[in-house]
């Protein structure tokens, strides 16, 4: 999947050691812990989710990963991300969603798309909504925080596919 500046291509193996530099950060570190990334990222991955590696220039600059729920009632996808900080602040997250949700809406037909960071991370926030997604409320004590080992609150955002903002709508 190509984006404005990012291109999304599935994640390998290969991947693993730009991932880990990226979590060992204190910036990613503090909002994600994922203790079997390596075996995740090396599983075959089933037809309604994946994980994707985030390249710019043919550089992992991050990861983002998708699900679906496919029961008809309930069709949705939802999507979480990381990018390491080195590329924090060029406008690469907000593509990197971006171009996840177009693939989302227009080749898997999703009328509705979630996120879900923690309500304290306001950079993220700030960025899924200038994708479009919008606030529709709090998850009250959602996360373990594994800095602190309190549960935190996690903020529900919305996009539906009308809404969803920018380039290559």
């Amino acid at each position: 999947m190509q984006g404005q500046w990012v291109e999304l291509r599935p994640a390998g193996t290969g991947d693993a050691p730009a991932f880990r530099a990226a979590l060992g950060t204190p910036e990613v570190a503090r909002w994600w812990r994922w203790p079997d990334m390596e075996k995740e990222v090396a599983a075959q991955r089933g037809p309604d989710e994946d994980i994707l590696a985030v390249t710019v220039g043919g550089e992992v600059a991050g990861m983002i990963q998708w699900y679906e729920e496919t029961e008809p009632e309930y069709h949705h996808a939802g999507m979480d991300l990381f990018l390491h900080p080195a590329w924090h602040g060029r406008g690469l997250g907000t593509d990197t969603v971006r171009t996840m949700a177009r693939w989302l809406i227009g080749e898997r037909g999703h009328h509705r798309l979630v996120i879900d960071p923690d309500a304290r991370n306001e950079q993220a926030i700030r960025c899924y909504e200038r994708v479009g997604f919008r606030r529709v409320g709090l998850l009250r004590k959602y996360w373990l925080d594994h800095t602190t080992g309190e549960w935190s609150d996690g903020l529900l955002l919305d996009l539906l596919a009308e809404e969803l903002t920018g380039p290559g709508r």
